[in-house]
């Protein structure tokens, strides 16, 4: 039986691990073969938070990040194929995403950029790697984001069925699968996990809030809320997309100076709101009605999904397990299908979506020998 193994990597703006997928495209559908997700250590992880910020020596910060995280995705793909138990040299090549440390796509000379050598990698996992996904796309006037309603429309268009795909991870972006030959719509919301993971990890030290409990706990602030929602992303027009760097704890710190009266539980409640409240906007200003289906690591958050569910009244609520793909690794498997793009040079952005002047094929190749 011929097989077309490609591998996924993926580690998103919360920067809470590397998920590596194993996936076979030989069929009409990918199929994924293996999953594995890497830690991220917590000095690699300290000075990826860093990198994040403008500071001072960065050139040499970044330099020693882009080789440490190079070494990191490769330690995960070497742990993936101990696991799925097929030799390396039947794998066609590995897509990965890289580490956002900076995205900006907005300003007079624009950019993005990912670390994550793709040449360590591929020395270390004798792989070839193809990376470099989104900064073909800047080139062409995009965004270079979101890349994954391409892969949506491949994997989850159904005829005849209005459907949106919504990612959460620290930003989250939506894509609207329109019934019939409408144009496919996708663009970042706003943030999905970004500031209620930090605003947890300031005050309880812990990484994330499991279910949304802690924000349960609390009592949305409408003021506060009506203040958050009032920030001029939400009300510009797609191609859009951002990232931390707009919605940073700096950025959070300055818009609670004068809420510092409220109880801590009560701001995180207001935050989840502002995540759940700006993707239910950004939805329903695209349609009023039809299936939602979520993955990312906000699937996982149960407060968040009740409430997004309560707010999306027209809407199925369900996660993408119910189209037979766990959440956590559909971002994997969408790094695996561009590598699969490459390799078949085929394009794989949608300049509808990021605003790009033209379909390109996105990516480089970095051999392994």
């Amino acid at each position: 039986m011929t097989h077309a193994y490609f591998i996924g990597l993926m580690s998103g703006t919360s920067m809470d691990g590397i998920d590596a997928v194993l996936v076979d495209f030989a069929g009409d559908t990918p199929k994924l073969i293996a999953t594995h997700t890497e830690s991220i250590p917590e000095h690699l992880f300290k000075g990826l938070q860093r990198l994040s910020q403008p500071s001072t020596d960065e050139i040499n910060r970044m330099g020693r990040l882009d080789r440490q995280v190079g070494l990191a995705f490769a330690t995960a793909v070497n742990e993936l194929m101990a696991k799925s138990g097929i030799d390396k040299k039947h794998v066609i090549a590995i897509g990965s995403h890289g580490q956002t440390v900076r995205h900006m796509p907005n300003l007079e000379v624009s950019f993005t950029l990912q670390i994550g050598d793709p040449n360590t990698i591929a020395v270390e996992t004798s792989i070839d790697v193809i990376a470099d996904f989104r900064r073909k796309d800047v080139a062409l006037g995009g965004q270079g984001a979101p890349l994954v309603p391409a892969f949506h429309q491949q994997v989850f268009t159904k005829k005849d069925t209005n459907r949106v795909i919504l990612n959460i991870g620290g930003i989250a972006n939506i894509t609207h699968l329109p019934k019939n030959t409408e144009q496919i719509t996708g663009f970042d919301t706003g943030p999905g996990n970004t500031l209620i993971d930090a605003w947890i990890q300031q005050n309880h030290k812990v990484p994330f809030d499991h279910n949304g409990e802690w924000a349960e706990s609390g009592v949305t602030n409408p003021e506060l809320l009506k203040h958050l929602l009032s920030h001029v992303y939400f009300s510009q027009p797609h191609p859009k997309s951002t990232g931390k760097e707009l919605f940073s704890q700096a950025w959070l710190e300055q818009q609670l100076s004068n809420y510092s009266h409220l109880d801590a539980s009560d701001i995180q409640s207001t935050l989840l709101d502002l995540s759940c409240h700006s993707i239910a906007d950004a939805i329903s200003s695209i349609s009023q009605h039809g299936e939602l289906f979520v993955c990312g690591g906000g699937a996982r958050n149960r407060a968040l999904m009740k409430r997004l569910a309560s707010l999306l009244s027209g809407y199925q609520v369900e996660t993408t397990e119910a189209l037979g793909v766990e959440p956590q690794w559909v971002e994997g498997i969408a790094f695996a299908w561009l590598a699969y793009r490459f390799h078949n040079n085929l394009p794989a952005n949608l300049p509808e979506v990021t605003g790009a002047s033209r379909e390109a094929i996105l990516g480089a190749r970095f051999p392994a020998v």
